[in-house]
């Protein structure tokens, strides 16, 4: 019988995905769930595909199953559940046989299981259950040599950026899924920015969600053009089949997260690295969960957004690229760092070329991105020509945005912390002094004149 050129471990909506996206380039894919029956569902249900899928039942089925030497990709619940899977696989697996976890792990958990496991390697993948079936993004972690071994497989079932495959090797251990964090934590603010601006035409503007989707679709033909303001206009634009209401009417505003973005957010203090937009698109999601207390504070305080009249949708727009820009900005910025930090070389223009396609947050201004930071890679986005002018010609509508918000009452906390950050990147002096002073005075922990002396303490200290 013939053998299947890679495994696959999990067959939920990720798993089955993948597996059907492996199978539809022309692999044979070996399967197994902890369920049988869910196997056996998964292969009925696949159509002209089940040829080149294997079922199996057994883990020691599944080994038998792939041809030599073996990989074997986990699509299975990040933290403990991983290490049971590579704890009842690695005994039963030859020495140069791959493990893969292609599911969204932290990436320390990924460096210690690298340290103990040679074979092991590290995949994030984005793009939902679409990109899976039909073309990730995908960011490898490991051993070269290892990543090379599949990158036929993963290049096969990647998106495509023209005829470039959107799978590359970012560095060793950890580096695929550190850099997944971060593509999850800028899909954070982004998304918060454009839920702010959705938030400004609903209640400032007072826009109804047909004209919120036209203008957005508007926006998706100019400079944000991108798959999230896309499926904003959709999402804007589309009617709840049971009630005929605005679908946008009928969701209970509180958001979910499934912690990459947090793990963004807690790396970033470590690295100290400053990621304001990430942090409060974080805090947001936090902050709408608390209905009740919400609830509270509009009978307390009075309902906070009111009508806004001295902005324009074009006001809008422009203040989300500049924002984009500074998120993307803060993301790489946090990247490098990491680089330096873990002795990982992560090569930054191909982490933007790898987004081009097939994940979250593709969109056209990552192609710019990629060539600026092919330009000089440790330069801050913000300052690279083409987005200096950009933001040259858009920050002072992001400046008239947020105020305006901050007048009407309608939280833009992403937005604001962008602008608080573009201003403080070109404050060449700046308010630390005061700080500086403080820990002196209570601390004695002293500071650096401005002329070079350092260990300096003030008079207080007499």
């Amino acid at each position: 019988m013939t053998k299947a050129n890679i495994g696959l471990i999990g067959l939920g909506t990720m798993g089955a995905a993948l597996a059907l996206n492996i199978a539809d380039n022309g692999f044979d894919v070996a399967v197994y769930n902890r369920t049988t029956q869910v196997t056996h569902d998964f292969h009925k249900d696949a159509g002209d595909l089940a040829a080149k899928i294997h079922t199996t039942e057994t883990i020691e089925d599944l080994i038998a199953a792939i041809a030599k030497p073996r990989a074997i990709i986990l699509m299975v619940p990040a933290g403990d559940i991983v290490d049971q899977q590579i704890a009842a696989l690695r005994p039963l697996l030859d020495d140069d046989d791959l493990i893969i976890d292609a599911g969204n792990a932290n990436f320390h958990d990924t460096n210690r299981r690298s340290e103990s496991d040679p074979a092991f390697i590290g995949v994030g993948v984005s793009g939902g259950e679409e990109g899976a079936r039909f073309g990730p993004s995908i960011m490898g972690g490991g051993q070269r040599a290892h990543w090379d071994r599949i990158a036929p497989v993963l290049n096969a079932i990647a998106a495509k950026y023209g005829d470039t495959p959107c799978a590359t090797w970012l560095g060793a251990a950890g580096a695929g899924h550190f850099v997944k964090a971060v593509h999850n934590g800028i899909e954070y603010a982004d998304m918060q920015m454009i839920a702010e601006s959705y938030g400004m035409m609903r209640d400032g503007l007072g826009m109804n969600n047909g004209a919120i989707g036209d203008t957005l679709a508007a926006w998706d033909a100019g400079p944000l053009d991108s798959y999230l303001i896309e499926i904003s206009s959709k999402v804007a634009k589309a009617v709840d089949p049971k009630t005929d209401q605005p679908m946008l009417d009928v969701i209970v505003d509180a958001a979910g997260q499934k912690g990459t973005g947090r793990w963004t957010v807690i790396e970033a203090q470590h690295l100290a690295a400053a990621i304001p937009a990430i942090d409060a698109a974080v805090v947001a999601r936090n902050l709408s969960a608390q209905r009740d207390n919400r609830a509270q504070g509009e009978t307390l305080f009075g309902a906070a957004p009111q009508p806004v009249t001295d902005i324009t949708v074009d006001d809008l727009e422009k203040a989300l690229i500049a924002g984009k820009v500074l998120c993307y900005a803060q993301g790489f910025e946090m990247i490098n760092k990491a680089s330096a930090h873990y002795d990982w070389a992560l090569p930054l223009p191909d982490v933007a070329r790898v987004w081009r396609e097939g994940c979250i947050i593709r969109s056209a201004m990552l192609n710019d991105m990629a060539d600026a930071l092919t330009d000089d890679p440790d330069r801050n986005l913000m300052f690279a020509p083409f987005f200096t002018k950009l933001l040259t010609d858009n920050h002072g509508a992001l400046r008239r945005v947020v105020a305006a918000a901050a007048l009407g009452g309608v939280a833009m906390p992403a937005l604001s912390s962008g602008l608080a950050y573009f201003d403080a990147m070109r404050t060449a002096r700046g308010t630390a002094n005061m700080i500086q002073g403080q820990r002196d005075f209570f601390g004695a922990h002293g500071f650096e004149r401005i002329t070079g002396e350092t260990d300096q303490h003030g008079p207080w200290a007499l």
